[in-house]
């Protein structure tokens, strides 16, 4: 059984395009490419068929990942979520009471987050940690580094 995949409008938007992508365009080219390869002649010492090939199941993967990650996409109701606790979706500003920096993070599901904008996934160490947190609560969170101390300072949509 898959898992849900909790995503934005916009994420499910993304995912879709990408897996057109995949399937119209980059799923006849590689067809071509194995086409190609064959009218070469002897397969069994023809590296690009062998290529075209491996190339082709891993396309096939990455498609079958595309489509049970839709199937089992549920879209997030931005208008319905809270602020007084935190919840996936909400951006939280927290103090890292190590160091004194400030950093913020839009809690997100797993194939959205990027941290570069600041999308982390719920599933992580630190997402987990914060989910149903408050305003003003300090959260440990033990990850590779060692442990780190936040000071949740606003939470927001």
């Amino acid at each position: 059984m898959s898992k849900i995949n909790y995503l934005t409008a916009e994420g499910l938007e993304k995912l879709k395009a990408e897996h057109h992508q995949l399937v119209s365009i980059e799923r006849p080219g590689i067809s071509r490419q194995i086409a190609e390869a064959r009218d070469k002649g002897d397969l069994s010492e023809n590296a690009e068929y062998d290529a075209a090939k491996e190339a082709q199941g891993l396309l096939e993967m990455k498609i079958a990942k595309l489509e049970d990650m839709i199937a089992n996409a549920r879209i997030i109701d931005e208008s319905r979520i809270n602020t007084t606790h935190i919840q996936i979706m909400n951006k939280v500003k927290l103090k890292n009471l190590v160091n004194n920096s400030l950093v913020e993070y839009t809690l997100v599901g797993e194939s959205e987050a990027n941290l570069r904008e600041g999308k982390l996934a719920a599933a992580t160490p630190i997402g987990k940690a914060l989910i149903g947190k408050s305003k003003g609560d300090v959260v440990e969170v033990k990850v590779p580094s060692g442990l780190i101390k936040f000071e949740i300072i606003e939470i927001s949509k």
